[in-house]
């Protein structure tokens, strides 16, 4: 897990930047004579600044975070309101739920301020937050936020330097097929179920399972991502619940070693969470377990209840994806390879016409867009590539799938790379590979949404130059890498990816 890829150490940057914004928000609570209930409520909130909010600009980011305090003092107060009133305080619950994943239709940002939004009745549940507490509350999110917002814009902006690349926007679509929509649904469901039986598992610690509900949805799009998701979730909880048996429980809340292992657990959460969501939920445990020994409640019994209520928030989970509206693990990934097809297909015309002479033409933004989407592709073939997966077959298709669009992003890199040499010009060999290249795209994702055609480039071909090699082998092995990926599409089509 720590030797993943991690280019020009972004997730290793990150991840030390975010405990320094953590610490500080906490030091800054601490300092100003606010409670331990308050310092654990700000260190969370500059968490979750620091964590979810991924605009594509850095103005953006400022803007959301500006923004947090918005959504999230008044669920502050309706929260600690409804404190000593069990059936209110649920139905409350779930609207927030039902709100928080509906904003994700307005992209990063409508993500961030949902999330938001759900932790901080979430914390005010952990911490049995009450009305006169809010003034407190309130003083240590706003320092908590001024303090990650000093470390993120100002000390140490890495998004100036590497802008994150934007998220592919989900597949237009209206009413129930709205993805949005549809996951605010399955989500409201999972909660109301987990939220149910939490309680007969325990009326005190019954939003551990509502917690495990909510998260299991984020970032997931058919049913078989939810459960491997709720599956990893269940994984890295019990390997945190063994962990904090053996380091947390000892410890008896000790303040020097808990918080220099809090400190350990915040840079875990934001270096695995790209990779591998198991250990991320392992680092979650286990900081969940140091500070409840810092609160002073914490035993062996009560970390076996929050592997309980895990399983109970995953089982809701699962019963609602499987039940409420379905989406198949084929028709969403079916949609993402489409989309990486397209953005190869786009690529490859406009580093033609770049090749070709055409100065305006700029492959780079597709390049970008490629790589996002193959992302996406692997996050939602990943049921069928578990090694627990019992469909052998699909579970090759799905690797070749994947295999061959990663050949495909490599050579339409390379090509993009060639285009952009300034002393490059066009070879008139290339204008037949172009047009063969266009004709597998064709075949694969259909003449929707192509650009301009790539046959009209013969009457520019000046002769050979240096660069035209290069290009003719990305073009050949793009050509194969398409021609490969031909025969597990039309396989998985429309049932060998399907029925996850």
């Amino acid at each position: 897990m720590f030797v993943a890829p991690d280019p020009g150490r972004l997730r290793l940057r990150t991840s030390a930047r975010a405990v320094i914004g953590v610490t500080l928000a906490v030091t800054v609570t601490v300092l100003a004579g606010l409670p331990l209930s308050a310092s654990i409520t700000g260190g969370l909130a500059a968490l979750l600044a620091l964590f979810t909010v991924a605009d594509p600009t850095v103005r953006r980011q400022a803007v959301t975070t500006a923004l947090l305090p918005a959504v999230g003092f008044p669920v502050l107060a309706l929260a600690t309101c409804l404190h000593a009133l069990p059936l209110a305080r649920d139905a409350a619950f779930l609207a927030v739920v039902f709100a928080g994943v509906y904003a994700r239709r307005w992209g990063a940002r409508g993500q961030a301020l949902g999330i938001f939004a759900f932790m901080q009745f979430f914390a005010t549940q952990f911490l049995h937050a009450v009305p006169t507490q809010l003034p407190v509350l309130y003083t240590a999110v706003l320092m908590a936020l001024a303090s990650t917002s000093l470390v993120r814009f100002g000390l140490w902006c890495i998004e100036r330097r590497t802008p994150p690349p934007a998220a592919p926007a989900p597949p237009a679509a209206r009413g129930l097929a709205r993805p949005t929509t549809r996951q605010a649904f399955q989500n409201t469901v999972a909660c109301a179920l987990a939220l149910g039986v939490g309680q007969l598992v325990s009326d005190q610690r019954w939003y551990w399972a509502v917690g495990t509900a909510w998260w299991i949805f984020v970032n997931t799009a058919s049913r078989g991502e939810t459960l491997v998701r709720g599956f990893r979730r269940v994984v890295g909880t019990l390997a945190g619940i063994g962990v904090g048996l053996l380091v947390a429980v000892p410890l008896h809340g000790a303040p020097v070693p808990t918080v220099v292992l809090v400190a350990l657990c915040v840079f875990g959460i934001f270096y695995t969470a790209a990779p591998s969501y198991s250990w991320m939920m392992f680092f979650v445990t286990v900081m969940a377990g140091l500070l409840y020994g810092l609160l002073g409640v914490l035993h062996p019994g009560l970390l076996v209840l929050r592997l309980e209520q895990t399983l109970v928030g995953a089982a809701g989970a699962a019963i609602a994806v499987a039940v409420v509206l379905p989406v198949t693990t084929h028709a969403a990934t079916d949609g993402w390879i489409q989309r990486a097809l397209l953005a190869v297909r786009h690529c490859t015309a406009q580093s033609a016409r770049r090749l070709a002479g055409d100065e305006a033409a700029d492959p780079a933004p597709h390049v970008a867009e490629l790589e996002t989407l193959l992302a996406r592709v692997r996050l939602s073939v990943a049921p069928l590539l578990h090694p627990l997966s019992p469909l052998r077959e699909r579970r090759e298709r799905a690797r070749q799938v994947v295999l061959h669009l990663d050949d495909c992003a490599a050579q339409a890199r390379g090509l993009a790379a060639v285009a952009a040499d300034p002393d490059a010009s066009h070879d008139a060999r290339l204008t037949a590979a172009c047009q063969r290249v266009e004709a597998a795209l064709h075949t694969l994702v259909g003449p929707g949404g192509a650009p301009a055609p790539l046959t009209d480039l013969a009457a520019t071909a000046p002769g050979h130059h240096p660069g035209a090699e290069r290009a003719l082998a990305h073009l050949h092995d793009l050509e194969t890498a398409l021609a490969s990926l031909a025969h597990p599409l039309s396989g998985s089509r429309p049932s060998s990816l399907a029925g996850a």
